[in-house]
């Protein structure tokens, strides 16, 4: 089954773990090279950075691309090539989950509820968000539900509008919420470093 391969990955993947800040910081590194890096509350176990890491073909280390999370503030701290700052009226589109659902939010978007067109593209595999103004598009895939080898439902997708920022959801099916279950069941038995010196202790 696509979930169990999955979560077998995560469990065989060299992890380490960090606490700091209120924050589990976990660092998987895969058997191909690749790297996920994942933070969770602390209390809850709520998921609020995951991002990726990726060799070169010539075996250099790329950028982190984030997967979930907000993005950093251009100039805090980044040293990417963001000469050109980006006007703050601009549309941010970010990914923040629940336990219960993929959640993306798309700030700085003023149009009403009723502009917003949100569905589901199934041969693309993707989210597909439109207004009737023609003034944003945007599509996006649910890398989970890839990894999983999950269909997309449009009956699990939903949206709302408030303060500026289009709120879309896609309920989470149970074969996630049980892998992600265990995943904190695996996760608990790595040994975890305390401080903020920033090193970790290995699995």
């Amino acid at each position: 089954m696509a979930v169990t391969g999955w979560l077998e990955s995560l469990r065989t993947a060299q992890k380490t773990a960090l606490l700091q800040d209120g924050r589990r910081k976990v660092h998987y590194l895969f058997p191909d090279g690749k790297e996920m890096a994942e933070e969770y509350d602390e209390k809850t176990s709520e998921l609020l950075v995951r991002k990726w890491r990726v060799k070169s073909a010539l075996g250099a280390m790329g950028q982190w691309q984030l997967e979930v999370g907000e993005p950093a503030p251009l100039g805090a701290g980044n040293l990417g090539p963001e000469l050109i700052k980006e006007s703050n009226a601009n549309p941010i589109f970010m990914r923040k989950d629940t336990k219960k659902s993929f959640q993306w939010r798309i700030r700085n978007l003023p149009y009403p509820k009723d502009v917003y067109s949100v569905c589901v593209d199934q041969k693309e595999r993707c989210i597909i968000v439109k207004t009737t103004n023609k003034k944003y598009y945007k599509k996006f895939s649910i890398p989970d539900l890839d990894r999983h080898q999950l269909p997309l439902d449009d009956a699990l997708l939903s949206f709302a509008h408030a303060n500026c920022t289009l709120i879309i959801s896609y309920q989470k099916p149970k074969e996630v919420v049980v892998a992600e279950s265990e995943l904190q069941k695996e996760l608990k038995k790595v040994k975890t470093a305390h401080g903020n010196d920033g090193d970790c202790k290995t699995q």
